[in-house]
Formats: structure tokens, C-alpha cells, sequence
């Protein structure tokens, strides 16, 4: 299991944009959950790069939202950042519900998320 130090944390939370739709998608949210999905995007970011067989990631917009995955490895499953204007205190981090990773996730953090049927961990900014 690789360990993410907080200085690599720092410098994923540098990475740049190579979209610039998907930074207009961040740009246009309000500041509290703008702040919190560029810290899980700094975590996408920093976690692929510990990792030696993850290997580059690809970020892109998927149903107009901002998207991750491992384009040239295909190592892994497409990871989706969510904000809704209807519920601006919260926001999500999607995963394809054909897979077992919320069901992993709530394995082994049962009580730390609150998760939306097999396809999302759900945060409120405030958290």
C-alpha cells in the first residue's frame, strides 16, 4: 500500500489544469465546494501518482462534471467529482456502480461516509 505524504499531497494540489472546461466547471462553483473538490481532486491526483502501475491520469468532463481515469494503464475505474446547485452544501465523489468499490469503501469505513447506493460517497462542506 503506498503512503501519500503530506508534501506530495501539497504538490498534487499544484497540478494543473490541462482542460480548460473542466476549470470552468471549478471555477463556476461557489467557494466553500470548490475548495473541498480541488482537495479530493489534489488527493485523485497525488494517490495515481504513488502508485507505479496507475501511471497518468486523463482528467476530463463526464456529464459535465469533472472526470478521472486511467487512460493509458486502464488500470482502474473512471472517478467522478459532483456539485449540484439544487444542493450546494453537498458534494460527491462518483464511482461506476458496477464495481465493488463502495461496497469496499463501506467494508472498511463503515460508519466515516455517508454513501448513496452503490455509486457514491457523499460529503457536506461543512464536514
Amino acid at each position: 500500500m503506498a503512503v501519500i505524504s503530506i508534501r506530495g499531497f501539497l504538490r498534487g494540489s499544484m497540478h494543473a489544469f490541462s482542460d480548460p472546461a473542466v476549470k470552468a466547471i471549478f471555477d463556476g462553483m461557489p467557494a466553500p465546494a470548490r475548495a473541498r473538490l480541488l482537495q479530493l481532486r489534489a488527493l485523485i491526483f497525488t494517490t495515481a501518482a504513488a502508485l507505479e502501475h496507475v501511471g497518468p491520469l486523463q482528467e476530463t468532463l463526464k456529464w459535465g462534471e469533472p472526470a478521472y481515469l486511467t487512460a493509458v494503464s486502464k488500470s482502474g475505474s473512471t472517478i467522478r467529482l459532483g456539485w449540484n446547485s439544487k444542493m450546494p452544501a453537498r458534494y460527491a465523489l462518483y464511482f461506476n456502480c458496477q464495481t465493488d468499490l463502495i461496497a469496499s469503501f463501506r467494508l472498511a469505513l463503515p460508519d466515516e461516509f455517508h454513501y448513496e447506493g452503490n455509486r457514491a460517497i457523499v460529503f457536506d462542506v461543512a464536514d
